[in-house]
């Protein structure tokens, strides 16, 4: 009788976390299988080509090689970028630093299709930068890829710096040894790892970029997730389209595997192992003069173009309304302010969504040890392994003999919940394991369900954290480009999509258009992300992206 009640707990418990893990396993066995099989089954096809004849006819190898070259470039200049701001936020501190912080984040949850619209006006003819010759050019791309990425770095090296005991280094200079030598053999080794972590996180971005490449790239510069995109909208070749996708997963996939090793390795410190730093003095104090008005300026000068740009409806240099007007105008059968509706709805259902299923996983990981664990973070990671263009491309071929499906307005959030729901459990994952697991004990000694223990005991401790989650998954869900540019159809477009269309139109009316709109877009996400960082703060920095 004894062994049976003490083994009957056990197993209700694991029938219970195999139960909550149940919806989010059958998601992505829906949402993601289901449209990688479909490309799997395409690219594989025998057309009467031969795969590597179809891979090399369609300029493949040049299309890796590109792909790869430029992510590469981009992940170094975005490291050397970085590293000055990862100091400046985290060995010195000074008034105003937590808003130094946000502008620095905002470029990462922008849309990529604005900060590619952004820079697109940058360096255009008669832009800010446009005597620098860069319009349409690979180093507008590198230099756009780092001004999204720069807070990767930041927020990752950050982090581990915070924590980095001063003291060596003020010992190796105490013997004698210059700032340089100091900081190479006391401080390096120690962000050595979190450096190539978060380098390898941004190649990962950088690889699967989309939105950027085709704005500011223009025609002359193609990625494989732009030769994707251009074979299935321009040529309709969709086999090709399959075997580039194929590629482009490939790479995808040892990104990610090589960013999770080191992600292992540069794993965050705790707050209670952060160090204090100390108000900036001396030539520190200089350096903060110095660089928080230059980055600061830096970083809220490709926006400032966008506005400038979006009050400029024509090249007399006149300021005037009228391309914020030409938002309530129809534009191609779509109308910008309907669009922008669309995407707050559409951004809506599909973070509900990510949340829902998100926290569910959450919960069966957190709860869980050993094998069921890992294999439920393993699966709801697989997202990261596709990008959101491979995805968009994968319903698109899987939908084809549902043309009832495929036109239904559900697609979408469901595809673009599939984007945000690894986000979602990385934010939720550290803050259940910040609840006592006693107090859920107690509870359930006390008789309260395991609903009711949840809502009583784990609910209350993470609460920041889930709104901090579900305004993530907001962000990146409004600014989806990728996937959406497969699946939107004209009564269902998205603002991303329709700027995408509008920034490839020649003329400087469409082009103060598409600044508008992505000012639109911008306020929005600014929104977003200055509550979420308000609640990161109240919350002792547990919900990191």
């Amino acid at each position: 009788m004894t062994s049976r009640v003490l083994r009957s707990p056990v197993s209700s418990a694991s029938l219970g976390r195999l139960a909550v893990l149940a919806a989010p396993l059958l998601f992505v066995a829906v949402c993601f299988l289901w449209p990688v099989t479909a490309i799997l089954a395409r690219g594989l096809s025998s057309d009467g080509v031969s795969l590597w004849d179809g891979f090399t006819g369609a300029g493949g190898l040049g299309l890796v090689w590109f792909t790869v070259w430029q992510a590469a470039a981009s992940t170094l200049l975005t490291v050397v970028l970085g590293l000055p701001l990862a100091w400046l936020t985290a060995r010195v501190r000074f008034r105003g630093q937590w808003l130094v912080r946000v502008v620095a984040t905002v470029p990462f949850v922008l849309p990529t299709v604005v900060v590619g619209v952004a820079f697109r006006t940058l360096f255009a003819p008669g832009g800010s930068l446009g005597f620098l010759g860069l319009s349409e050019t690979v180093w507008a791309v590198l230099l756009a890829h780092a001004y999204f990425n720069v807070s990767v770095v930041a927020r990752i090296v950050g982090g581990v710096w915070s924590a980095v005991d001063p003291r060596a280094e003020q010992a190796a200079r105490t013997l004698g040894a210059g700032p340089v030598r100091a900081f190479l053999t006391a401080t390096a080794p120690a962000l050595l790892p979190a450096v190539a972590s978060a380098a390898s996180v941004v190649f990962l971005f950088c690889a699967t970029s989309f939105g950027i490449v085709l704005v500011v790239g223009g025609t002359r510069l193609r990625t494989l997730e732009t030769a994707v995109y251009q074979e299935v909208v321009g040529a309709f070749d969709l086999r090709t389209a399959a075997l580039l996708a194929l590629v482009q997963i490939g790479i995808v996939v040892l990104a990610v595997a090589l960013s999770s090793a080191l992600r292992v390795r540069a794993s965050r410190p705790s707050a209670a192992a952060r160090i204090e730093p100390p108000r900036a003095g001396g030539r520190a104090r200089i350096a903060v003069f110095l660089g928080v008005p230059v980055s600061v300026a830096v970083l809220l000068l490709p926006l400032g173009a966008l506005l400038l740009r979006s009050l400029h409806p024509d090249p007399s240099g006149a300021l005037s309304l009228d391309a914020y007007r030409r938002l309530t105008s129809d534009f191609g059968g779509v109308v910008p302010v309907k669009a922008l509706l669309m995407s707050l709805v559409t951004a809506a259902q599909a973070g509900a969504l990510a949340l829902l299923v998100g926290g569910l996983a959450a919960v069966a990981i957190a709860r869980s040890r050993g094998p069921l664990s890992r294999f439920a973070d393993a699966v709801v990671m697989l997202p990261l392994g596709v990008s959101a263009v491979t995805l968009g491309f994968g319903y698109l071929l899987a939908l084809q003999s549902l043309p009832a499906l495929r036109e239904s307005p559900v697609v979408l959030p469901f595809v673009q919940a599939l984007v945000a729901l690894p986000l979602v459990v990385r934010v939720l994952v550290p803050a259940l394991g910040a609840v006592d697991p006693r107090q859920r004990q107690a509870a359930a000694v006390l008789g309260a369900s395991p609903v009711r223990v949840f809502t009583s005991v784990d609910l209350p401790v993470i609460s920041r954290s889930v709104a901090v989650a579900a305004g993530f998954a907001y962000v990146v869900t409004l600014g989806e480009f990728g996937a959406a540019s497969f699946l939107v159809r004209p009564e269902q477009m998205t603002l991303p999509v329709l700027i995408g269309r509008i920034s490839g139109r020649p003329g400087w009316a469409d082009a103060a258009l598409a600044a508008s709109c992505s000012v639109l877009l911008i306020a929005a996400t600014v929104v977003v992300i200055g509550v979420v960082e308000a609640l990161r703060r109240d919350d002792g920095g547990r919900a990191e992206f």
